[in-house]
């Protein structure tokens, strides 16, 4: 019998290897082990797929918020729901708007730091709108429905998102994306998150749906830790690596504050 047990226990570990469940490594001493991960505009969640699997592996807790991109309120109180059920401290990490969310929803007790993927980072009284306005973006084929929710015109989707996915993964995106709210994207920010703690960013230096150079003096501004990759807006996507070393940059900073 302990010889059967044995065999079924040799065996369970080799196919759960096989398959990618293999029990993850520890976090690095010291890191911060809670990472939450905030979408932005026009997608969902799954997104972050590999990124989050990089980060398991690694040791890291990772969830992932799945804001309902009706109001800019509405997005925060998910971001926050997530926050509160967390049993220690998280770096909080946001895409494209959501770097807006981030930027409010930082203010959580839980949050040491802050990571802006391609994202906007507001200051006070800025909106996502205003600062997409302020230095435009290569392409804009964002259409409105008739309630005042915005998506991208599907067979624009990859030249304005996704530029460096296979035409398949792009167009599947596009073909589900999330439609977002006017409203979202035109409330202003009150009190910025980036004042009062550190904030790691990544500029993806082909985005053609963030001007890269809005990022830069988005980040130069906050005195964010910058790092540049050579991507389109789908960076968490199409480089998950690179993001995630970031992420983990982030991680092991948020000790020290």
């Amino acid at each position: 019998m302990t010889k059967l047990i044995r065999n079924l226990l040799a065996a369970t570990t080799a196919l759960t290897t096989l398959i990618g469940f293999a029990p993850a490594q520890a976090a690095p001493p010291g890191a911060t082990k809670n990472i939450v991960l905030v979408h932005g505009a026009f997608v969902d969640g799954s997104g972050w797929k590999a990124i989050a699997e990089i980060l398991r592996k690694r040791g890291y807790n990772v969830s992932i918020v799945q804001p309902p991109e009706t109001s800019l309120e509405d997005d925060v109180a998910a971001t926050n729901r997530v926050l509160d059920g967390l049993d220690g401290p998280a770096v909080l990490v946001g895409h494209s708007y959501g770097g807006v969310i981030i930027t409010v929803a930082g203010n959580h007790p839980q949050v040491k730091n802050l990571v802006y993927v391609a994202a906007l980072q507001p200051d006070a009284g800025e909106s996502a709108g205003q600062l997409l306005g302020s230095k435009p973006a290569a392409t804009n084929y964002i259409v409105p429905s008739k309630d005042g929710f915005l998506t991208i015109q599907r067979e624009h989707f990859q030249d304005a998102f996704a530029a460096d996915l296979p035409k398949a993964e792009a167009d599947f995106i596009g073909a589900s994306q999330v439609a977002t709210s006017g409203k979202a994207l035109s409330t202003p920010v009150t009190s910025p998150a980036w004042k009062v703690k550190p904030s790691f960013a990544i500029v993806a230096t082909q985005d053609r749906a963030i001007n890269p150079d809005l990022e830069r003096s988005m980040y130069t501004r906050s005195h964010a830790v910058t790092t540049e990759i050579a991507a389109s807006h789908a960076v968490y996507i199409s480089q998950p690596a690179a993001v995630a070393k970031v992420i983990e940059q982030a991680a092991a900073a948020a000790v020290t504050h």
